[in-house]
């Protein structure tokens, strides 16, 4: 947001350079979360490994409900990843000086369309070009001419549904907590601390669950279509 503080904005500047060193800092936090997590594996985890691990298991357990457990496993890199940046994103925005990523419609969009463009393309790999496409006409052939359109536009309005639902809440939530602490910044706000944390939480769990969602529709292309 132009005019607010933040602390790498007033060492970058505002404007886009500030988010790019955000997206950078969100970058360094996840890698040294891995790291973490990674540096002395065990049998029995404890720390971040147990963290970690709980977390990837929540992901599976999120994703067998939609799309079997088969498929969640071996969705599980790029759901947990884009889950882990998004929750990293929206928390840290929670923290005065700093902005959250997932505010800029420029890092929302593309995370919409790496999921648009790769349901897609597994729909496609799994049932062929022709057959994923024809699913689109509906089941009721004299009525293809005119759902073929309407789902085509259905389908590509997730790109907006996905990067403007994350990118506006996550705006909103940081407009309020700004506005908050012009007003009260002292013991007033700390309500409002429980609030964005759930609402960090919950928007990384419409867009992780939309993720299995959209991928178990376009796998699960009906043999009559």
């Amino acid at each position: 947001m132009e005019g607010v503080f933040t602390y790498l904005g007033a060492i970058f500047g505002h404007g886009q350079i500030m988010y790019v060193a955000h997206l950078l800092l969100v970058t360094a936090i996840i890698l040294f979360i891995a790291k973490m997590a990674t540096k002395s594996l065990r049998a029995v985890p404890s720390g971040t490994q147990n963290v970690m691990e709980s977390y990837l298991g929540g992901v599976i357990s999120m994703g067998k409900d939609v799309i079997g457990e088969t498929l969640a496993r071996k969705y599980l890199p790029l759901v947990a990843a884009v889950g882990l940046f998004i929750f990293v994103s929206n928390v840290i925005g929670i923290i005065p000086g700093f902005e959250s990523p997932t505010s800029n419609i420029n890092i929302t969009l593309p995370l919409a369309l790496i999921v648009f463009f790769y349901y897609n393309y597994e729909g496609m790999k799994k049932n062929g070009v022709v057959k994923y496409f024809a699913h689109f006409m509906g089941p009721v052939k004299a009525l293809a001419p005119l759902m073929f359109p309407i789902e085509i536009v259905s389908n590509i309005s997730r790109i907006i549904s996905l990067s403007f639902r994350l990118f506006g809440n996550i705006k909103g939530d940081d407009l309020f907590l700004w506005v908050l602490l012009m007003l009260v910044p002292f013991i007033a706000p700390l309500p409002a601390y429980l609030l964005l944390s759930f609402s960090a939480l919950l928007q990384t769990f419409v867009f992780m669950i939309l993720i299995y969602v959209y991928l178990a529709g376009a796998l699960a292309v009906d043999e009559e279509h």
